[in-house]
């Protein structure tokens, strides 16, 4: 239970008013419960699916922060705890970043050098007949 993100209850005194409520549906799963999990799920970078059992359904906790996101109930919440002073503004709940693998870098086979077509006129040849080699006869004086 220690490893598990639960809102305290000053916490949840603040965004309560602010939460939807008479919503049709199933019956509906206590969202102190459900946030604490979307929170939960935000902090850690875990998968939705991988959602501790203890914040009730995975599915339910998905779902809900879809809804609410397509309601901007997220922005909303950020707003009014803003203007009540409890947060700044700027306040972030989602640190996530994308992890590249290691040959993102550059397409298949590497990064590939490609010279320009003055460039490539101006320099010497890479195979040049040596001097000291030559396939024919060698002139006599």
């Amino acid at each position: 239970m220690a490893r598990l993100f639960w809102l305290s209850d000053a916490q949840w005194a603040l965004i309560e008013p602010h939460v939807p409520r008479n919503q049709p549906g199933a019956r509906r799963v206590d969202d102190r419960r459900v946030i604490s999990g979307i929170i939960h799920v935000l902090k850690t970078g875990c998968r939705w699916c991988d959602c501790p059992p203890e914040y009730g359904p995975s599915t339910t906790i998905y779902n809900r922060f879809n809804r609410w996101s397509r309601r901007r109930f997220w922005a909303n919440l950020v707003e009014a705890l803003a203007v009540s002073g409890a947060v700044t503004k700027s306040t972030s709940i989602d640190s996530t970043y994308v992890k590249a693998h290691r040959s993102a870098h550059g397409g298949k086979g590497g990064r590939k050098i490609r010279r320009s077509a003055s460039l490539a006129a101006v320099r010497q040849p890479r195979s040049t007949p040596s001097p000291t080699r030559s396939g024919g006869p060698t002139p006599s004086t």
